[in-house]
């Protein structure tokens, strides 16, 4: 009788240290393998966390800025996490006249107006906004665009956390195109 309370004992040590092993080995934050800085250094680690989910293998694949002219007129950053894109940041510049097309998704809620630049929008998975620079040598207008997996954001806090990313976004935008010099 002993050795049977023994033996259960032991069961039961052994089932608990495998259910703490298991949740020993949750995956680490992404955002945890990101550079301090990323998207053309308008973005901190933790800036992107909220997007970035667990995961192991993190790619962020950009220039290392958006210093664009007449001849390179797009920068792009992307953020992939274990193969799964989280971040895509996108910054075109165009001759004056020449217009920005913004078309919402039709399945998604109505994206609210964002109050950035010329004109702005932001909806549940990303940002819009474009805005008219003037150059040290000519003007020109800018369309930046920001969108990310939200999947592993609390309900209700995208949409801010995008307002929040579009205004560090087009701060550095404006320094490194030399926008109002």
């Amino acid at each position: 009788m002993g050795c049977a309370r023994v033996l259960r004992a032991a069961g039961a040590v052994l089932v608990a240290a495998t259910v703490l092993a298991g949740c020993s080995e949750e995956k680490p934050a992404a955002s945890s393998y990101l550079p301090e800085r990323t998207c053309f250094g308008a973005f901190t680690r933790s800036d992107l966390e909220p997007l970035m989910g667990p995961g192991k293998t993190v790619k962020e694949m950009s220039p290392i800025d958006a210093r664009l002219t007449a001849t390179r007129r797009e920068a792009s950053c992307e953020v992939v996490v274990d193969g799964e894109h989280r971040v895509s940041v996108a910054i075109r510049r165009q001759p004056l006249g020449e217009s920005f097309f913004f078309q919402p998704d039709p399945g998604q809620p109505a994206p609210d107006l964002l109050p950035l630049g010329d004109r702005g929008y932001v909806w549940d998975t990303g940002a819009f906004v474009t805005f008219t620079c003037q150059g040290a040598q000519d003007s020109f207008g800018l369309e930046l665009m920001i969108s990310g997996s939200v999947e592993h954001m609390k309900r209700g806090t995208s949409r801010p956390h995008f307002t929040g990313l579009m205004t560090k976004l087009m701060d550095v935008a404006k320094q490194q195109t030399q926008c109002g010099t």
